[in-house]
Order: C-alpha cells, then sequence, then structure tokens
C-alpha cells in the first residue's frame, strides 16, 4: 500500500468495523503541524537510528523478559532475551515515522523484524518467545495488523488472523484478559492491548465478533470510579474518594486506580466506538489533574512509558485544546530525558529499548502514518 494512502484514516473502514456510536468529535486542522518542529524531527531521527543500531541481525530486540511486580519488575531470566512485545513495540516505531519493509532506509530492519515476529508465532496462535505474555501477544498482533496494512502479504494475513482468534477464544467472562490466555480474572492493562490489537485488524478486514468488543467496552465501564464515589479506597494505595473519574486496575473493589490504568481505559472505549460519555469526560478531567504528578514520580520507570503510551492516545483522539496542552508537556519531558546516544533510559523494566521504542512512538503521533494511531 501506497504510504501516503496511511496520511488519512478511513473513516468507512472504521465505521464497518465498530458499532455505531455517538458521533465523533470534530477532527482537529492544523495543530498537528504546528507541534512537528525540528527539535521533534532529530529526536525521533537519533531515536531510530539507536534502534537501528541495536536490532539483532536476526530481526528482534534483546530486552529482560519480566513482568509487574508491584512497583517493581520481576525478570524471568537476567540475561536480555529476544523480546516479540519491545521488538514488535520497536517495529511500530519505524512504520509511525512512514518507513515499509523492504523499502527505504528501514527496510530492512522491518523486513527482519516481520520475519522474528512470525516466527514466534505458536501452534495454537500465540506469538510469544522466551515466557512472554498477552502483553507481547498483543502488541505483536497490533503490529502485524498494522503492517498488513501496508504489504498485504498472505502470511502476515494467516498468523494475524490467528493471533485474533486466540485473543477473541481468550476472553473471559468479565469482558476482559489477563497475562495468560484463558484466565479467569482480568486487568485493564492486559485488556487495552488486546482491544486496540482487535481495533486494528478488524481495519483491515481481519474477523473480529462484535460481541468481543462490546463485552470488552462493558468491562471498561464497570472498571470506572463515579465521579460521585465518595467511598472508593484502594487497598495500599492513596485515596480516591475525591478522584473519581478514574480506572481501576480490576474491577474488584480493593485495587488502585492511575493515570496510566486511566488512560488505558479512555483509549480502549474509543478503541471500541466509543468517544462521548459521562465516565470519559471524568475521566479526562482525572488525567489532566494527576498527569504532572505521574509523569515526575516516574521518569525512567516502565510506569512512565506504557502511561503516556495509552494517554497520548487518549489525548489525540478527544482533540483540542487538550491534545495540544498535553502533547506539547510531553514533547517537552522527552526531550529533555533522551540521551546524547538516541536512547530514552528505562531503569526500571524490559530496557533502553522498550522506552526508546514507546517514546519515539509518542512523539510520532501526530505524523499521523499508523491507522490505529488516528481517529
Amino acid at each position: 500500500m501506497n504510504p501516503l494512502r496511511l496520511l488519512s484514516f478511513v473513516s468507512a473502514a472504521a465505521a464497518l468495523a465498530l458499532p455505531a456510536v455517538a458521533q465523533e468529535p470534530q477532527r482537529r486542522g492544523t495543530s498537528n503541524e504546528q507541534l512537528i518542529d525540528d527539535p521533534l524531527r532529530q529526536a525521533v531521527a537519533r531515536g531510530l537510528e539507536w534502534l537501528a543500531q541495536n536490532q539483532h541481525k536476526d530481526g528482534y530486540w534483546a530486552e529482560l523478559v519480566g513482568y509487574k511486580l508491584n512497583t517493581n519488575y520481576e525478570t524471568l531470566d537476567d540475561r536480555p532475551l529476544p523480546h516479540v512485545g519491545v521488538t514488535a513495540l520497536a517495529l511500530m516505531s519505524f512504520l509511525a515515522g512512514g518507513h515499509l519493509p523492504d523499502r527505504g532506509k528501514y527496510g530492512d530492519v522491518l523486513r527482519r523484524g516481520l520475519d522474528f515476529v512470525l516466527s514466534c508465532s505458536q501452534d495454537d496462535g500465540q506469538i510469544t518467545a522466551n515466557g512472554t505474555r498477552m502483553y507481547s501477544h498483543a502488541f505483536a498482533t497490533l503490529f502485524l495488523a498494522e503492517v498488513y496494512g501496508m504489504v498485504e502479504q498472505p502470511n502476515v494475513k494467516k498468523v494475524l488472523q490467528r493471533s485474533v482468534d486466540l485473543i477473541v477464544d481468550s476472553q473471559n467472562s468479565e469482558g476482559g484478559w489477563r497475562y495468560r490466555p484463558f484466565a479467569r480474572e482480568s486487568d485493564m492493562s492486559i485488556t487495552v492491548c488486546q482491544v486496540l490489537a482487535l481495533r486494528s485488524a478488524r481495519n483491515v478486514g481481519i474477523h473480529v465478533p462484535i460481541t468481543t468488543i462490546k463485552n470488552a467496552q462493558s468491562y471498561v465501564y464497570r472498571s470506572a470510579v463515579r465521579s460521585n464515589d465518595r467511598t472508593y479506597r484502594g487497598r495500599g494505595y492513596a485515596s480516591y474518594g475525591d478522584e473519581g473519574g478514574s480506572f481501576k486496575y480490576q474491577i474488584r473493589e480493593g485495587t488502585r486506580a492511575t493515570f496510566p490504568l486511566t488512560a488505558a481505559g479512555v483509549t480502549t472505549l474509543y478503541a471500541a466506538g466509543e468517544y462521548d460519555s459521562p465516565i470519559i469526560r471524568d475521566a479526562l478531567d482525572f488525567m489532566d489533574r494527576t498527569v504532572q504528578s505521574f509523569s515526575r514520580d516516574n521518569e525512567g520507570h516502565y510506569f512512565f512509558f506504557y502511561g503516556h503510551y495509552y494517554a497520548v492516545q487518549a489525548y489525540y483522539i478527544t482533540g483540542d485544546p487538550k491534545w495540544t496542552k498535553y502533547f506539547r508537556m510531553i514533547k517537552t519531558m522527552l526531550l529533555q530525558q533522551q540521551r546524547n546516544n538516541g536512547s530514552w533510559p528505562c531503569t526500571v523494566g524490559p530496557g533502553d529499548a522498550f522506552g526508546t521504542a514507546v517514546a519515539t512512538l509518542i512523539l510520532q503521533i501526530p505524523l499521523q502514518y499508523l491507522p490505529i494511531f488516528q481517529r
């Protein structure tokens, strides 16, 4: 597919992909062009160059494979290993810059990376390597859906459909997903990336039952802390009695409600086709109130990167004036955090390739090359 075609989101495809919902907010005008300046372009160029230089010849990025444990990151091995989730995010950062497999400066980076992701597809449809979980499966599925819209290769479609089928089949009775396929419980951080993967797959013609999307939407609504709830307390976390609008980690009482989870909730609802509701408006207000403190307290932590990975999408789809204000803030932060070698440090989490992949993705959202990051 011609990369120029990706500059506009095909509204008809989106309408076919999702149920009828309230009308979307008005598309932004020239604000994106005003946000793209030489410092941003230079930071992205240096970040992509660092990623290209640190890609293994077999197409992957080696990072620490692990999982969240309270506020830390528990690793499965002390050594960096081929990480399919981080690889998928890194590859999407190249797609976000308009690069395509086998074409141009980073064509070989994308080709080798695509081959690696495809090689990680298991017989049951899960895309995994070295113990990675449903986070990585969803990021890999999202990448395959985005790249399939550009290259339309049969082998990509085959793996993509199987990976989507696994997500659909493993949705539980709550309407969400957990770290492993077919888990009984759900959580917001896993659910959001599955829904984004499904949204992208539907946009390129992969079959996704509409009931799967609706059930996920219902799960997110049940995770909301209502603005008039004066009794909510997160066990071991701060009181949210006056912080209505946030989203909880899980639907049961006593789980935390945070900026990243709230950004994830808003992004999930947008991906499910819901663009305006009191819950979304309250959530955006909560994000406005907490974005500065969250960012300050979590610099260099993987919380920072995944929180803003979803926040940038939530604000972008929301539109101005919230979008422009937010992006100017996060752009300033990211440009200040970038190292001289072009990378972004992730001191708690998978590693610097993860931080650099997410940072470059965030900075390239205004370019509008990836359909999933458009309206």
